[in-house]
């Protein structure tokens, strides 16, 4: 957006952040490192960390590469593999958060439960589980895609005799050596869990609904020699991060538009499971039935030779009913088991769910997305002045790094947060968002995404987790914020400087 000369000094928006996440904190620290101080980020647990704090079962870990997994103004030296686990990725975390000072700016254990926007005043209102009234000038959304666990609504699933539990609430409490477990699921957590916990168990059912495609993950553990280099010679790290990012953005292409990468997926994925599945009736069960890309891609080594141990079946009919003494499918045959894990993903398209958020003249943002969350660069939405949502609709990858996209809306809010600060009130037009949303829902409905059900995917068939493009591309499109794109009304009497 084109600077403005100043008549007086522009005053410092107030900024109140909800989750303390990689996007909460990235677009916390971006505000501070611009100046702005009144910043507020609202967590609901006890610690920062989203997703890295809560998902902490065996073996989790990234699938992203450490190098590119992180923000691109603080590298890590110290990463001790190609793809970092879980609790590597939340000590990076923290320890960041304290080097750029948003730590101080955290409030933890305080849960949003709605926010409302007040036109007289050109403020949001928030109200939290405790009661207490909160305001800002701006509001900032950062919940995230995979926050929120889904159990499915299954008859007799109070009765079930033994624990039971979702991936991202794992019972560490809960000893699993020598016990019968069911898993149902076989998504991104499930394969690292299922390798972590099977040489424990004395048997193990993994229900499968659809089989995911699996290709091998080029990990290694990082050397004495590569911590030297990263840390005595950054460069080294660097380019190892732009490589990173050309053959992730190779692989965003592949899975948008096929060619030459995507059949070598498809080759080491065929490799993969005629090599580690000598079984050929399991090999029929894992192979999936739809197009390579359509559903999550997923990176393991030890996914297939973890179902094919012989204490260990797949099942395939779905399951119909829980029962006190285990789970019953629709063959009509119960599998008794001691413990239940669920690994059935997320509410990915429920987005800022359960939230109440209210816009001008009191509506609803969930009334505006009933057929499905719609918002212009995955940010702004007709009629919610000021608000802008980190990982918001249509902007998820189906491959590469999320923190890239998350850094590139953090420096749109930063001069969203300026453009306030010098007296806008920012509506984005609803011509605007019209078009960009028409734009996406064309090239999405041309895309592999569109090709079977799958999270990615709302009931109604509409795509709105993914971004269809390179992040190239939306890095270029959120790197300025075009005042044309909001109304020309809301400024404020109040303020001392007249917008040209």
């Amino acid at each position: 957006m084109r600077d403005v000369p100043a008549v007086g000094v522009p005053r410092s928006p107030s900024v109140l952040v909800i989750g303390a996440g990689f996007g909460g904190l990235g677009v916390g620290i971006e505000l501070l490192r611009a100046g702005f101080g009144d910043v507020t980020i609202l967590e609901q647990a006890d610690e920062i960390g989203g997703v890295w704090r809560d998902n902490t079962y065996p073996n989790a870990a990234c699938d992203v590469p450490s190098s590119l997994y992180s923000w691109s103004f603080a590298p890590n030296p110290g990463w001790g593999h190609r793809y970092s686990r879980q609790d590597e990725i939340l000590d990076y975390l923290h320890r960041t958060a304290a080097e750029q000072g948003v730590l101080d700016h955290v409030r933890t254990g305080v849960r949003v439960t709605g926010a409302a926007w007040h036109e007289d005043e050109h403020r949001w209102h928030v109200r939290t589980a405790s009661g207490e009234s909160l305001t800002a000038d701006v509001l900032v959304p950062a919940l995230g895609q995979l926050s929120r666990p889904v159990v499915p609504d299954l008859p007799g699933i109070d009765r079930f005799a033994g624990p039971a539990f979702h991936s991202a609430q794992w019972r560490h409490d809960v000893d699993l050596t020598g016990a019968r477990v069911a898993v149902v699921g076989t998504g991104a957590s499930a394969i690292q869990f299922v390798p972590g916990i099977v040489d424990r168990v004395a048997s193990m059912t993994v229900f499968q609904r659809s089989a995911p495609y699996v290709v091998p993950k080029p990990d290694r553990a990082y050397t004495r020699t590569h911590h030297r280099a990263f840390s005595g010679f950054p460069p080294s790290q660097t380019f190892g991060r732009r490589l990173t990012w050309v053959l992730s953005e190779r692989l965003n292409a592949a899975l948008t538009a096929g060619g030459a990468m995507k059949r070598l997926l498809e080759l080491g994925w065929r490799a993969q499971l005629r090599r580690q599945v000598p079984d050929a009736a399991l090999r029929g069960r894992l192979r999936p039935d739809y197009p390579l890309g359509c559903k999550r891609l997923l990176f393991s080594n030890d996914w297939y030779p973890a179902l094919a141990q012989d204490h260990v079946e797949v099942v395939t009919e779905v399951v119909t009913e829980v029962e006190p003494a285990g789970v019953r499918a629709t063959d009509g045959r119960l599998h008794e088991a001691d413990v239940i894990i669920w690994g059935t993903g997320f509410a990915a398209t429920e987005f800022l769910a359960p939230l109440t958020i209210t816009g001008s003249g009191g509506v609803d943002l969930h009334e505006v997305w009933a057929d499905g969350a719609h918002a212009h660069l995955g940010m702004t939405v007709p009629g919610f002045p000021n608000l802008f949502l980190v990982y918001g609709p249509n902007t998820n990858l189906g491959g590469s790094s999320i923190i890239g996209m998350m850094e590139a809306q953090a420096g749109y809010i930063r001069q969203a947060v300026r453009a306030v600060a010098r007296g806008r009130t920012l509506a984005v037009r609803r011509s605007v968002a019209a078009s960009f949303d028409a734009e996406m829902q064309e090239r999405l409905a041309h895309s592999v995404w569109a090709q079977c059900n799958s999270w990615y995917r709302a009931d109604g068939g509409r795509v709105s987790t993914n971004w269809p493009g390179m992040v190239a591309e939306y890095v270029a499109r959120t790197a300025r914020l075009e005042a044309s794109d909001f109304e020309p009304a809301g400024v404020r009497d109040d303020d001392v400087e007249v917008l040209g």
